[in-house]
């Protein structure tokens, strides 16, 4: 310990010393500091970028869209939309861009791509720009301006300023399917978040907007409007229902926008309505029944009226013969009408009479009744 005290003791030593610790001081703060920023730069020149081979082409040319940085094998969505400068969002939305004529396209493995784009007129007016933005995998977007030659141009509106809301917490979405959208009723959910207020002054009665969007489609938007004032730095849980059209199923992403700005996004995974394709079977198998019996009564209706009468009659005949006989001969007289009804066709006579000697025809014998065969006779008399 003595020569360090000797140390401290001498000025020049201890100004060494002091040097010395704050250079060691400083290489700990920079150095690791110095990662970051190249991070930083590296960040930023692997930002997605947007090329144009011309800045100006009118209604029906094309320009040719080209960029770098992107997500490898990423599907790409190239717009025209209008009331859009710089990197802000067009004012709208996707509803302020010729969506019909957008193009599709994947970037390759190390992130480029290379597009022509027809040249449409956005649904608005004019500062534009060619938007891409990514359907699937990372969200990214990025934007160039573009003069549409003889379209409108306008200012774009200020946005309010005041209060800003911004979400808190995840989304998610409440709700169950019943037995109707089973069966193709609409499927509804309620859409509940916590929303914050950043801004400096409060907001009274927000109107955010609600858009489902069924795979690479655009969303359809609709304005839902919730009571209520958020003052500033306060928060509150909003509740939006949503629903879809009727038979609607597949994957769907439930979107929410509030001033121009999308403020989350969920999934959807929205089941088949089996029960409608059940309905359809049974459909398919019922029809042909019922056409089929319908057809039978038809075919018997315009079935030949001599025909019916025969069978009548014979039907007639052998219900005569069983009451008139004994009941052992029953059957054999169903034999014999049968077979008279087969040879003398439909005017076949009773089996104990002959045609010219049944009752009431002209020249028969008047008989009181049948003759008993099983009649015993009596002993010593003959027949009379």
């Amino acid at each position: 310990m003595g020569w360090a005290a000797r140390v401290f003791r001498s000025g020049g030593a201890a100004r060494a010393f002091v040097l010395l610790l704050a250079v060691a001081l400083a290489f700990v703060l920079v150095v690791p500091a110095a990662p970051a920023a190249q991070a930083a730069v590296r960040d930023d020149a692997d930002r997605p970028g947007v090329e144009l081979s011309a800045e100006e082409a009118g209604k029906g040319g094309d320009v040719t869209v080209s960029g770098d940085g992107w997500p490898g094998k990423a599907l790409l969505m190239l717009l025209i939309c209008g009331q859009a400068e710089g990197e802000a969002e067009p004012v709208g939305g996707t509803n302020a861009c010729a969506n019909a004529d957008g193009r599709a396209v994947t970037t390759d493995g190390d992130g480029t791509f290379r597009k022509k784009l027809p040249v449409a007129e956005p649904p608005v007016a004019c500062p534009c720009v060619v938007r891409v933005a990514t359907v699937t995998g990372e969200k990214a977007a990025a934007q160039a301006a573009f003069t549409v030659a003889g379209h409108p141009v306008k200012e774009i509106p200020e946005q309010p300023a005041g209060g800003k809301l911004a979400v808190l917490a995840s989304t998610r979405l409440e709700g169950s399917s019943n037995i109707l959208t089973w069966f193709g009723a609409p499927a509804s959910r309620t859409l509940v978040l916590t929303v914050g207020n950043l801004g400096s002054a409060p907001v009274k009665d927000p109107v955010f907007k609600v858009g489902t969007a069924h795979g690479v489609f655009a969303p359809q938007w609709e304005e839902q409007q919730w009571r209520g004032t958020l003052a500033p730095g306060r928060k509150a849980q909003v509740e939006l229902p949503v629903q879809l059209a009727p038979g609607a199923y597949g994957d769907y992403v439930v979107s929410l926008r509030y001033g121009g700005k999308v403020l989350a996004e969920q999934p959807w995974d929205v089941g088949r309505p089996w029960g409608v394709t059940l309905f359809w079977i049974l459909l398919c198998l019922v029809v042909p029944a019922a056409v089929f019996r319908i057809g039978l009564a038809v075919v018997d209706r315009v079935r030949p009226r001599t025909a019916r009468a025969g069978a009548q009659h014979a039907w007639r005949v052998r219900e005569l013969a069983k009451s008139r006989l004994p009941r052992g001969r029953a059957g054999r007289t169903d034999e014999a009408a049968a077979r008279a009804t087969a040879a003398h066709g439909t005017t076949a006579a009773l089996p104990w009479f002959t045609p010219d000697s049944a009752p009431g025809a002209p020249g028969a014998p008047h008989r009181l009744s049948a003759p008993q065969e099983d009649r015993p006779t009596a002993p010593g008399k003959g027949n009379t």
